[in-house]
């Protein structure tokens, strides 16, 4: 393992606190609080998502997008080259996730006062999964789904979308 591999796995196992935040990858002790999602999570119609670098750094990629919650994991669904999803087959599968809504994360740097979590994002292969969370992003954008949903399924068939899991450890 290299210097800077061990910096970014010696900081995500720190098992601290950062912002309110739990690092992933803590250990479980009795009375430490587990990784948990910020309640916004329930109401809000957008998260914003930065990659993060080998050294731990955020990414300068970073996008607000729709997402879904079953349990403590997070769905989006993005563009196969979109660099969420090319991170992630370049070893780079944690991400730090702000949850809450102002807008376009260009125009509104104010997102990052929002609560955050970091993840450990991967690809969603399975079929099943993406029609039942397709299924729940339709209850959630109605107004959208419409014209999305289908752009969605069929792009998650062909292969020019995919569906990335951003799980809590």
């Amino acid at each position: 393992m290299n210097k800077k591999q061990n910096r970014r796995e010696h900081l995500l196992s720190l098992g601290t606190l950062i912002g309110g935040s739990a690092l992933i990858g803590s250990p479980s002790r009795a009375n430490d609080a587990a990784p948990a999602l910020p309640a916004g999570a329930d109401s809000s119609q957008l998260i914003y998502i930065s990659p993060l670098k080998k050294d731990a750094s955020e990414s300068t990629c970073q996008a607000e997008v729709w997402f879904m919650r079953d349990g403590d994991d997070l769905y989006v669904v993005t563009q196969s080259d979109a660099w969420r999803a090319r991170a992630i087959g370049r070893g780079l599968d944690v991400a730090k996730v702000w949850v809450g809504d102002v807008g376009v994360w260009s125009r509104n740097p104010e997102y990052r006062e929002l609560p955050f979590v970091l993840t450990r994002a991967s690809l969603v292969d399975d079929p099943a999964l993406h029609t039942s969370m397709l299924e729940k992003f339709g209850t959630k954008y109605t107004d959208e789904w419409p014209v999305w949903g289908p752009r969605w399924a069929k792009g998650l068939a062909d292969g020019s979308r995919v569906m990335i899991r951003y799980r809590l450890a």
